[in-house]
Order: structure tokens, then sequence, then C-alpha cells
């Protein structure tokens, strides 16, 4: 939930793979390299949009001998011998190429729709035109917002609410205030992300939401991002900015929610729950204690207004994302500040994780078991996959590092070994 999409490899959302097997075609359509630098045939294109005139063969040397460029729908290519390894030759290039409008990777091979295949041990530095803003309008994340909207209406109204929603249709707009606490958190949260991609010039969707009729009526949002982080601090930033937003957002939906009265059916289940059994959802030591400093601490004993519920999933969005692991908030901003080091800890996320879970099943029976042992898994694979890379690895300042130990400690304030916890009936 709530975790962006974002790749280290520079290929990762291009579309263009290796092709292996395929061997090199040097035809008449290939592109020579002109002596001003853009593709033969080609006079003062602009390729791609925003792109300027692709850097020349010969500003390449230093690192990257070019034996001819070639141009694939605005892609300039320049196939050749590099002269150092991989991450220098990218990283002593990243600058000149960003500063013409292009993300530059090195690869070996190059397959796309066109005509212009590279066998798979041949050397390519591929450079692709940068965009960060949105073309057009995103209608599959519109799509996915209003699918949204009304799955939580509808979790609202059946499970909070408990509005006959088969008989009177209409009385799901009743729970509004459950929708708006529901995507607040997990908006503001992708929005975080979304502004500071911008901000470092990082190309970034807007957030795709995920309807699912559950209690919450969604699994969370996430941004796509594309082509390489520039360094430390924009890894850092982009990051971080996620799970500070959606706190600034939950502690807000929770100061709120608790200055309301429970609704008249929520009393009467808690009335019920031993007889008939029921679902709790146990509260973390940082919402109670945002409810305590907003004079409201026993109101948490008893019922609680659905809005409550937002904040409840808003923090334990903030704790997932908070796991030092992969590509997860937690992951990038421990990459950025600790290096390779990160990889370290995200090894021992998944052992965490499915330890709790065994503990749990030991001593508490199927009480959250499912969700850590899910979040194992989860977190074994993006460990395997490894972090984010920045182009540029710097270290941190000691600011940013500061306020990424406070931010670990409020993702710990999230957490509760049994978030879900199952009343059996008496």
């Amino acid at each position: 939930m709530g975790d962006s999409d974002e790749r280290d490899s520079p290929a990762d959302e291009t579309g263009v793979v290796s092709s292996p097997g395929v061997a090199s075609e040097r035809s008449d359509e290939s592109v020579r390299p002109a002596a001003d630098g853009g593709p033969t045939g080609r006079p003062g294109q602009n390729t791609g949009s925003g792109a300027e005139r692709p850097p020349a063969p010969a500003a390449l040397a230093s690192v990257f001998e070019v034996y001819e460029m070639r141009e694939d729908d605005g892609t300039v290519l320049y196939v050749g011998e590099p002269r150092a390894p991989q991450k220098q030759v990218e990283r002593s290039l990243w600058s000149l190429f960003r500063e013409r409008g292009y993300d530059v990777s090195l690869r070996r091979g190059y397959q796309s729709g066109t005509d212009v295949p590279l066998s798979r041990g041949e050397h390519v530095l591929v450079a692709e035109p940068r965009s960060v803003g949105v073309d057009g309008v995103p209608w599959l994340n519109v799509g996915l917002f209003v699918a949204t909207v009304l799955s939580t209406l509808f979790a609202g109204a059946v499970y909070w609410y408990q509005v006959p929603v088969l008989d009177e249709p209409l009385r799901v707009l009743e729970a509004w205030p459950f929708t708006a606490a529901i995507i607040g958190v997990l908006g503001i949260h992708e929005l975080g992300h979304y502004v500071l991609s911008r901000y470092h010039g990082v190309e970034a969707s807007l957030p795709y939401f995920i309807p699912v009729p559950t209690y919450i009526g969604s699994l969370g949002a996430v941004i796509k991002m594309e082509g390489q982080i520039p360094d430390r601090r924009a890894l850092f930033d982009i990051g971080i900015a996620g799970p500070l937003a959606g706190l600034v957002a939950t502690a807000v939906v929770t100061v709120v929610g608790v200055q309301l009265d429970p609704l008249p059916v929520q009393e009467a289940t808690a009335t019920r729950a031993g007889e008939e059994g029921a679902v709790v959802f146990n509260y973390p030591p940082l919402l109670e204690l945002i409810a305590d400093l907003a004079g409201a601490g026993d109101s948490l004993s008893g019922p609680v207004h659905p809005v409550v519920f937002g904040g409840w999933v808003g923090m334990l969005v903030t704790l997932l994302n908070m796991l030092p692991v992969g590509q997860l908030d937690g992951g990038h901003i421990l990459r950025a500040m600790i290096g390779d080091r990160a990889q370290l800890v995200a090894r021992s996320i998944p052992a965490l994780l499915f330890g709790l879970a065994g503990y749990l099943f030991v001593f508490r029976g199927f009480d959250s078991v499912l969700i850590w042992s899910m979040w194992g898994l989860f977190a074994l694979g993006l460990a395997y996959a490894g972090p984010a890379n920045p182009v540029d690895d710097s270290p941190l300042g000691w600011p940013r590092i500061a306020l990424g130990a406070v931010t670990f400690v409020l993702g710990a304030l999230c957490f509760t070994p049994v978030p879900v916890e199952i009343i059996q009936p008496a």
C-alpha cells in the first residue's frame, strides 16, 4: 500500500529490452555520426519533447568511444565501446545529457519496434528524452480514483455506517466522511512523492489508486517513476516526502475523528461484540498519543467515529512503507542515508516479519498472522530486487540524516504487533 513503483534500472519503464541472438545490422538506414553532433540526415532536429540537440560523439570520448549514432523515435543511440566501468560512464555523462533534456544509460544490446536492432554483446549509450510533466488527461489515474471513491463509499456504508445499500443505494453518500479520510491520507502520501519528484526533475506519474471492497475500500495508491535518480539528496527527499506528508494528513484526520461522536450503529455493534464476535483494529502508540494531545484520549476506550479509522489506515500505510527494504520509502531513505550498507538491513527485514508472524501464530492464533506473512514475502522480493541507486552517490549532510532518523522513529510509533484482532463469539 502506498509504495511508490520506483525502479533503479535505466530501462525499467521504457519498454526497451535486450534481444539475445540478434545480429548487429549496419544497414544503410543506420544513422552515422555527424560533425555537429546531431544524427546525419536530420540537421537541426529537436529529438523529443523538451530535448535539445544530443551531444556530439567527441564530447563522450573520455569515457565512451562512439562508432556510430542511430535514432529510434526520438531516442538517440550511441554504439561504441566504454572506456570505464558502467557506473563511471553514466555518472560522467549524466550532467551533459541531463542539461540537454535526456536521461542516459549504458546497455548491452537494444531492441524496439523500429528497425534498429543491436546484438546483445554491443555496448549502447541510450539517450531518452526526459519529460517530467503529465501529457494529456491521465484517464487511467482518473478512472482508478473514481473507482476508489466508490469502493470506499461502499466499504464505509456497509461495514461502518451499516447502511442497507441494496435497498437504498443513494445512502452510500452518508459515508463521505469515511471516504474523505481514506482518500486524504492515501492521496496526500503519494502527492508528497509526486511533488518532490517534480522538484528534482524525476519523471513521475500521478497517483494510481487501487480500489478493493474491503473494510478499507482500497489497497492504497502508488506512483510510477521512470529514469534514474540524480543523487542521494533526491532519493532521500522523494522517499521521505510521502511518509511525512501522509503523517501530517493522518494527524489531522485523527484529531478530527476523535472529536466526533461514534455512530449509534457502532455503539450497538460494540454491545453485541462479545456474543456475536467482531473485528477489532488495535491502535498504534502514535495514534493514542495524538488523541491524548487532542484531549480525547479516553474516546479510544470505546467505539469511535469511522473517521478515526482513516487515521489508523494512514499509520498502517506509513509503517509498511517505512520498512527499510528495497524500493519502499524506508528503503529509499536508508539507502540515501548509509549507502550500500542498507542492503544488510534489508536482508534482515523478511526474517523479522516471518518471525513476528510465527510468534503470533504460536501465542495468539491467527490474529494478524496473514498480514505479516504476506509482507514478509513482499519484503523478500523487494530485498532480492535491491534498492534504487542514484547516479551521484555522494553522502548526505547531517540535517537530512537527522530528519531520516526522526522519520524512522515516527514510523516505529505506527507499529502495533496485532493491528487486526478477531474476537470470537462467546
